[in-house]
């Protein structure tokens, strides 16, 4: 009798786990049953013995509280400690890290890879306007409220709860301080991310970006068109085009800033937030152009006036002919 009571502490004290790795996570489906939870963890070989895990949790009424959501077992974990984690739900938290993302398509496809909802039902939910009613928010510019950070859910979250928090973050970032900045531009919110959108495609130069936000702040205020090179690109969703050529100006959206004065009708990314920093910071200039230098540093140069503008340009173009004549 000692001998069985000695072998069943150690089948349910001893380590009962057979991945070899460090650690397994087990997703569970909301929705899931017992079974379904049995199934994937014997599909995976993650315990030594299922049917006394299948014994010991009837005996602890897990199969009826079954919990969704991503759970980390360690190796080495005991049965007692396996059925305490997902007994009490004790979820492992899933980073979503936003970085620069061009569309809803794409917020959408990156939470769906990472969380239990899927891309369309997020997406659905960044499309539905009673969704996003209590937000304020329309969905051609629902992504300005996507402050690119670091967002920790758990994985079962659902999508009202996975943007509640992406708008919390949103929030704070909008201090009184920083709204009086964007109004001192003519600017607010939603169109200083906007315009940050295009500087952040514009330039990967943080020292540039205040400048390059300048030039179009002026062409808003004198009612000139942006003719952003980004814009076009986000119009015609070919992210990979090196350069914008004439063929390409006559696109037909609103996006075209080419085509149509003002501001597109919602963000072509998702700026960085030292980029908005930037666009709220920008010196006040003169100038209405830029474009890059013929060093190819990465760097523009700047003009008030289209002669000097052209002779840049010029500058430029000599140099980028002489870049492709030595590739070829």
């Amino acid at each position: 009798m000692l001998l069985i009571v000695v072998f069943a502490g150690w089948e349910l004290l001893g380590p009962a786990t057979a991945f070899g790795a460090n650690k397994y996570s087990l997703y569970i489906r909301t929705g899931m049953n017992f079974s379904q939870v049995v199934d994937i963890m014997e599909k995976d070989t993650v315990l030594k013995s299922p049917i006394l895990f299948k014994w010991f949790a009837s005996k602890t009424d897990y199969p009826h509280t079954i919990k969704a959501g991503k759970f980390d077992l360690k190796s080495g974990l005991n049965l007692i400690s396996i059925l305490h984690i997902l007994r009490n739900g004790r979820q492992t938290p899933v980073n979503l890290v936003i970085t620069k993302l061009r569309t809803k398509e794409d917020l959408a496809s990156l939470t769906g890879r990472k969380l239990e909802c899927d891309s369309a039902s997020f997406m659905h939910f960044l499309e539905n306007k009673d969704s996003l009613k209590e937000y304020d928010l329309e969905p051609a510019v629902v992504m300005t409220a996507v402050i690119p950070n670091t967002y920790s859910y758990f994985w079962n979250t659902t999508p009202s709860k996975i943007f509640k928090k992406m708008y919390a973050e949103y929030k704070i970032y909008w201090t009184e301080g920083r709204k009086e900045l964007a109004k001192e531009h003519g600017l607010n919110p939603t169109t200083a991310y906007i315009l940050a959108s295009i500087v952040e495609e514009e330039t990967g130069k943080q020292d540039d970006k205040g400048k390059i936000a300048s030039v179009y702040i002026n062409r808003l205020a004198k009612g000139i068109r942006l003719s952003a090179d980004p814009t076009i690109k986000f119009a015609l969703h070919n992210f990979e085009l090196k350069r914008v050529y004439d063929k390409y100006l006559s696109v037909e959206s609103p996006y075209n800033t080419y085509k149509y004065t003002g501001l597109p009708p919602g963000p072509i990314c998702t700026p960085a937030p030292a980029t908005l920093d930037a666009v709220l910071n920008s010196p006040k200039t003169n100038y209405l152009y830029f474009v890059a230098k013929p060093d190819f540093s990465g760097y523009s140069n700047f003009s008030e006036t289209f002669e000097q503008h052209l002779k840049y340009a010029r500058e430029y173009q000599k140099s980028l002919d002489e870049q492709i004549k030595i590739g070829q």
